[in-house]
């Protein structure tokens, strides 16, 4: 069975998702598609890529990953195939895969051979699926397309550390609301330790002070911080929902790019 997962921009409202997903099962026999996403906001490649990297490795090797986001070609950003830790990825070298990968060099790498007349429009449609088709049936990479040393990279925004703080940013916010930021648990292993602290959020009222493993661990309704498990500080209502009032965004009027602090207290 050959796995397909899309992540892309197309939303559902028109007809483009389903015309992806019919030539994608025109093409590869017994395929099975899975939706990562397909409501990234137009363009965003960090955030294509934010939700790509915290979900590829739970596919089985031999999947085919389609980032189908600010797919737009010019000689800067051509169309280039991955392959790394069994997993095939698919897309444009506009600097989304170094922030999946974490900049880390390719098992394999080659530039998409194109022929001149595919529509440029819809490249996913028109291209990606199609070199997808010829992975599952066998072709190597070789000759899909020329070699090529690396990709481009695009430095991810990293949280600022000094002796007492760290200060870090909103950079998703998930169907529930909760608010994930860039700070890691291994930034925060390392700065912070067994000190005590207090993560304060862009209002300056949060009162967070320590760190759960399950929502539950506060009444319903609370605040809680806790990470997720790629490993980054999310900070939660529980059982909250955004749209109703309950979310930590909606709550903590926190927005992507604003600003989280974790003060020290050395």
């Amino acid at each position: 069975m050959h796995i397909l997962s899309f992540t892309t921009d197309l939303g559902s409202k028109d007809h483009y998702l389903a015309s992806l997903k019919a030539t994608a099962l025109k093409l590869i026999p017994h395929v099975q598609i899975v939706d990562v996403s397909n409501h990234i906001s137009a363009f965003d490649i960090a955030k294509a890529a934010f939700v790509l990297r915290n979900v590829w490795r739970d596919f089985p090797e031999g999947t085919v990953h389609i980032l189908g986001v600010d797919s737009q070609w010019s000689k800067l950003s051509p169309y280039i195939v991955g392959y790394f830790q069994g997993h095939y990825f698919i897309g444009t070298d506009n600097g989304a895969f170094s922030l999946v990968f974490d900049g880390s060099e390719l098992d394999e790498l080659v530039v998409v051979s194109l022929t001149g007349d595919e529509d440029l429009s819809f490249p996913a449609k028109s291209i990606f699926v199609p070199v997808a088709a010829k992975i599952f049936s066998g072709t190597p990479l070789h000759e899909i397309g020329e070699r090529k040393d690396s990709y481009r990279k695009r430095q991810a925004l990293a949280p600022v550390v000094d002796k007492d703080n760290i200060r870090g940013m909103v950079i998703y916010i998930d169907t529930y609301g909760n608010v994930i930021t860039n700070i890691t648990k291994n930034i925060f292993d390392e700065v912070v330790g067994k000190k005590p602290f207090n993560i304060v959020a862009r209002r300056g009222d949060s009162d967070l002070s320590r760190i759960s493993r399950t929502y539950s661990e506060v009444p319903e309704g609370e605040k809680v911080a806790l990470f997720t498990s790629a490993g980054y500080l999310e900070l939660a209502i529980n059982r909250g929902v955004e749209g109703s009032g309950g979310g930590a965004s909606d709550l903590l009027g926190l927005r992507e790019n604003d600003v989280v602090r974790i003060e020290i207290d050395s």
